[in-house]
């Protein structure tokens, strides 16, 4: 069955720093682009400053799905990592 993202968040470039990391809105998944051909390491943490959950290499021109809990935030090692609340729909 084919699934559609539907987008619940304008989009706009991830923070680069953890004092700056965004929740995307409280998004409980977050669609990220990286609009650059080069790998850029992504980091979720559990708030602004916070432990690290989890960090992946996300590689150039890809797009990815974070699903995570609400208050936790994303940021990325660059800004050309864009990021968008979105969720799943059939």
């Amino acid at each position: 069955m084919a699934s559609r993202t539907l987008i619940k968040g304008a989009q706009a470039d991830c923070p680069t720093a953890t004092g700056s990391a965004s929740t995307f809105g409280n998004a409980t998944v977050v669609r990220l682009y990286n609009s650059t051909g080069t790998a850029r390491l992504v980091t979720v943490v559990e708030e602004q400053n916070g432990t690290v959950l989890g960090t992946f290499t996300m590689p150039g021109n890809t797009v990815e799905f974070v699903e995570k809990n609400a208050t936790h935030c994303i940021f990325a090692a660059d800004s050309s990592v864009k990021g968008s609340a979105a969720g799943f729909t059939n």
